[in-house]
């Protein structure tokens, strides 16, 4: 659906992508990574927003620098900021934004009320979008995203803003949409449970590059063994004991109260931690294995762990 091949994207002296090669298959996949690491400005370079220093693009099988506006036309983007026009209410904006796109008007109109039922806004489609809270501005985005019925869709930060049960709400339509109703999309986000929820398949970014990728369950099974444990001492102090544990190459973080959770790298798994426990005289009181998350993987690839 979608590749860059070594894109860099500058803004002045600050580089925001660097040679960043890599593709999107159809489905829904998460471009994740934190603040600054490069998402919204790869988003805007796919749609020809911004002209990439160096390397190349394709959209739906065509090239972004040859033809951005077929592919704006066959994209639907839902951007992060608030991009209503005042004084128009919901159906008129949603309506218009299809227009934009090419729809006929009566066509446009129609799949305004349409799309807006469906994102939840049926009973305050005829309400001034500037009245509205920054949850159902977000689906009002949502709605003119979703107008042109677009062969993709890229979400930047869709729960932006929103309160739980709003953020719930949103990340079922965004699942709904990729899973029972076929659509392919790109879902920007910082938050992990948004794109664990959401999407099979993950590209995780930092500082401009891409620092991992591919499937969600497949990246949170590492060659090892995860367990969380929890250990008595002599001493009732377990520093020593952590640092025993990272001297034989297991990865140690702290987790809940007084359980840990350790990272046994190779087939070593739990009887590796049951031989370094009583050599150190440290009774084993709680293991049990742990099932890696998509944080466990994200801390990994920026180098947090």
């Amino acid at each position: 659906m979608v590749s860059l091949d070594r894109v860099t994207v500058a803004y002045g002296a600050q580089t925001a992508l660097r040679d960043v090669s890599v593709t999107f298959a159809a489905g829904a996949v998460g471009l994740l990574g934190p603040n600054g690491a490069g998402k919204s400005t790869m988003l805007k370079a796919l749609l020809g927003f911004i002209v990439p220093a160096s390397g190349r693009m394709q959209v739906l099988g065509r090239d972004v620098a040859v033809s951005p506006l077929d592919i704006r036309a066959r994209v639907g983007y839902m951007p992060e900021s608030d991009a209503h026009i005042p004084g128009m209410n919901a159906v008129s904006c949603v309506a218009y934004c299809g227009a934009l796109a090419g729809l006929p008007r009566a066509d446009a109109m129609q799949r305004a009320h349409e799309v807006l039922f469906y994102v939840g806004l049926g009973e305050a489609r005829y309400r001034h979008v500037e009245t509205f809270s920054t949850g159902m501005k977000q689906r009002v985005k949502l709605a003119q995203a979703l107008v042109h019925d677009p062969d993709l869709l890229f979400l930047d930060e869709p729960t932006n803003g929103m309160d739980p049960k709003g953020r719930d709400e949103m990340l079922e339509l965004v699942r709904d949409l990729a899973h029972d109703k076929g659509v392919s999309l790109i879902l920007s986000s910082h938050l992990l449970p948004d794109v664990e929820h959401t999407c099979d398949r993950v590209v995780v970014m930092d500082k401009g590059r891409v620092a991992a990728q591919g499937g969600v369950e497949a990246l949170k099974q590492p060659h090892g063994q995860l367990y969380e444990l929890r250990v008595k001492t002599p001493s009732g102090a377990t520093a020593f004991f952590v640092d025993r544990l990272r001297g034989a190459g297991i990865e140690c973080h702290e987790a809940d109260q007084d359980v840990m959770r350790v990272f046994v790298p190779g087939d070593g798994g739990a009887r590796q931690l049951f031989a370094l426990a009583a050599a150190a005289g440290v009774q084993v009181r709680h293991l049990r294995p742990s099932v890696p998350t998509l944080e466990d993987v994200f801390a990994t690839a920026v180098g947090e762990r």
